[in-house]
């Protein structure tokens, strides 16, 4: 792996190396996971640490750093999916004994950014900042069923026997023909499929380009809830989804030449303004 990417790559591969799995590492695992050289590996960690992204603890190795902390306060107050979405979330609590998550789509990854809860002692398994299920639940549906084909396709295959448990379908395509439904419906429903004994219904929440980028999300016990509220639970999950959507494109700027799609090829809008990519 050493010879791949740039610095910044190498650099970022040494924060993805950390997980709930894994949450220390000695520069001598460091070493065995990445491929890096010593003086290399030893030269990237210098920088992280003075920039705060990774801590050092004595006879033990290393660990992350404060400044994830100082990242993550400025990403919650700068989000806009946060700061249009959290009224909704405290809506839902209120009006139905659950919690409510955002739930942001990045990569591969789904991952709670805000959440308000109504019971105490919530039945989630995973609070803010824990990577969801990417096959198994509400959440992971709803995001999946807008996603298109070349998307969906290879993320159902790498995940296919998780998806066939819980009754998806046995191949790529009929998972795919199951999630038509999910996209017709504009949300989705699970059972159990995450914590046992929960009920989770989910829409997703599109940027202005009509792209899936979260999802709003109740779970609630279903010995909490009487079957004939799941109805009205859909409708105001649903609804409240558009809204903040609609509150998202609302706040496009038009005035900037970048796209998103700008910024993942990028030598075109680089060559455009006269810099060489």
């Amino acid at each position: 792996m050493s010879g791949a990417g740039g610095s910044g790559e190498r650099l970022l591969a040494i924060l993805d190396i950390f997980s709930e799995e894994r949450l220390e590492w000695t520069p001598e695992e460091m070493q065995a996971e990445l491929g890096y050289s010593r003086p290399t590996l030893y030269r990237y960690l210098k920088r992280l640490r003075e920039a705060g992204f990774i801590t050092s603890l004595p006879g033990r190795g290393f660990t992350l750093g404060p400044r994830v902390v100082e990242l993550d306060f400025l990403m919650r107050k700068s989000d806009p999916l946060v700061s249009n979405g959290e009224k909704h979330l405290h809506f839902l609590a209120g009006r139905y004994p659950c919690s409510a998550f955002l739930v942001r789509w990045y990569g591969n990854r789904l991952l709670c950014v805000s959440s308000a809860c109504s019971v105490p002692n919530p039945k989630s398994s995973y609070p803010r900042g824990r990577p969801m299920p990417l096959a198994r639940g509400a959440i992971s549906r709803a995001i999946l069923a807008n996603l298109p084909r070349r998307q969906q396709a290879p993320l159902i295959e790498a995940n296919l026997t998780d998806f066939t448990e819980i009754g998806l379908g046995s191949t790529v395509d009929e998972v795919i023909e199951s999630l038509r439904k999910t996209r017709r419906d504009g949300y989705s429903m699970a059972f159990g499929e995450v914590t046992p004994g929960v009920v989770g219904t989910a829409a997703p929440i599109f940027d202005a380009g009509r792209s899936p980028i979260a999802v709003l999300c109740v779970t609630v016990a279903e010995t909490d809830i009487a079957p004939g509220r799941l109805p009205h639970i859909a409708r105001d999950v649903t609804g409240a989804a558009d809204a903040i959507s609609n509150s998202l494109a609302e706040r496009r700027y038009d005035g900037s030449e970048w796209t998103p799609q700008d910024i993942e090829t990028g030598s075109e809008v680089l060559t455009a303004h006269g810099v060489n990519a």
